[in-house]
């Protein structure tokens, strides 16, 4: 896998724009593949880095050297984000440069106001591998195990490859910020976490369990959010016909890395483990559709205050579906339940049942396909 380039499925946009993404997804990658012949300023070199950080001037006299056509790339931005002031002047001089910024962390930007750009530069995301663009190197249960981040698939040992991913991301991205005082509770509120994977979030659970206070472990979660480690999703509230709880989602922005964080114990039940590492399997193939998709959609769960649940709302301009994952190879009558009382509410909804099972069924207004196809055929502008 590690010789084979793996066509993505991201659409680049035909202005300057900043891609986003987690560490190790394959933004410089991607970047450097689209545009081979870009101005590259790597700010990962430590060299470059403190050179831009020193006189951040110096951009302009760089950029204005080059022809009007050519595409300055600049990796991980968000390591000298005062760059982007000049990046906001290149921009309205107007001579023709297109500007690609990449990030692993949104915190700096969002402090030092991305929206500076004033809608000069698109705001785009890139996510780990989807099954579509792996295609007949996709394999289901290997992809359950030890997630789809690029890195893993040059390893012969992915889960050790995840195990060190999360403490470079630990040295790299929060101790060199600076981010907290000391980074053993950081990391053992992380593990916590882990146990909230594709649960209603609780922190006062979690400050109880990893032993931090509650405000600090508020702070700390915005903290994972900038750093693009956590995602969270809403309930579904539109036209709300019951009263649904208020908690959101979270999750881990990628199976595999959810997998390496997740304690485990004699005590721990596997089929537990494997439900959530099933759930957030389908979050962040959602997640990479709703983002590579032109069409504007946001993924949302519902969940009433009794405790009827449905694991994903999917809603935007090209429908509604309601989604709901099983780590079961059989369908019981009782699963199909949450789903009906969705489309009681929503009758216009698409109805997706997905379990472990090999056969597609339809179940009166309930489509239920087996996991691996459902993702297998997940691609951008196309609908679920």
């Amino acid at each position: 896998m590690s010789k084979l380039h793996v066509k993505r499925l991201f659409s680049e946009p035909k202005q300057s724009y900043f891609l986003l993404g987690p560490r190790g997804t394959g933004k410089s990658t991607l970047i450097a593949h689209l545009h081979p012949n870009a101005l590259r300023i790597n700010l990962l070199i430590a060299s470059t880095r403190n050179q831009y950080l020193a006189r951040p001037e110096i951009l302009l006299n760089v950029v204005r050297a080059e022809s009007p056509d050519r595409i300055i790339f600049i990796d991980e931005i968000q390591l000298a984000p005062e760059l982007l002031m000049h990046v906001h002047l290149l921009i309205e001089e107007k001579k023709g440069w297109t500007f690609i910024l990449t990030g692993s962390s949104a915190r700096k930007l969002k402090q030092e106001n991305v929206d500076l750009l004033g809608g000069r530069a698109l705001k785009k995301t890139l996510h780990p591998f989807i099954a579509a663009e792996l295609a007949e190197h996709f394999n289901f249960e290997d992809a359950l195990q030890y997630g789809l981040l690029p890195l893993r698939y040059a390893s012969k040992e992915p889960l050790e490859t995840l195990s060190s991913y999360i403490s470079l991301y630990l040295d790299q991205e929060v101790k060199a910020e600076g981010l907290v005082r000391r980074i053993e509770p950081f990391a053992r509120f992380l593990e916590t976490l882990s146990f909230s994977h594709g649960s209603l979030l609780n922190m006062s659970n979690v400050s109880r369990e990893c032993s931090v206070k509650y405000p600090t472990v508020t702070q700390w979660l915005l903290i994972a959010e900038d750093l693009l480690f956590i995602f969270k999703i809403s309930v579904f509230t539109r036209r709300a016909k019951r009263i649904l709880v208020a908690q959101s989602k979270l999750y881990f922005f990628d199976t595999g890395v959810f997998r390496a964080l997740r304690p485990k114990s004699i005590l721990d039940s596997q089929s537990e483990i494997e439900g959530g590492a099933l759930e957030g399997l389908v979050a962040q193939h959602l997640r990479a559709w709703i983002d590579y998709t032109k069409q504007s959609h946001e993924l949302y769960f519902w969940r009433t205050k009794s405790g009827v649940e449905v694991d994903f709302v999917v809603f935007g301009e090209m429908g509604l579906w309601a989604i709901e994952v099983k780590n079961s190879r059989h369908i019981r009558p009782s699963d199909l339940t949450s789903l009906r009382h969705f489309k009681e509410d929503y009758p216009e909804a698409t109805l997706i049942f997905l379990y472990r099972g090999e056969e597609r069924m339809q179940k009166g207004d309930i489509l239920c396909i087996p996991c691996a196809d459902f993702l297998k055929n997940i691609v951008p502008n196309k609908e679920l």
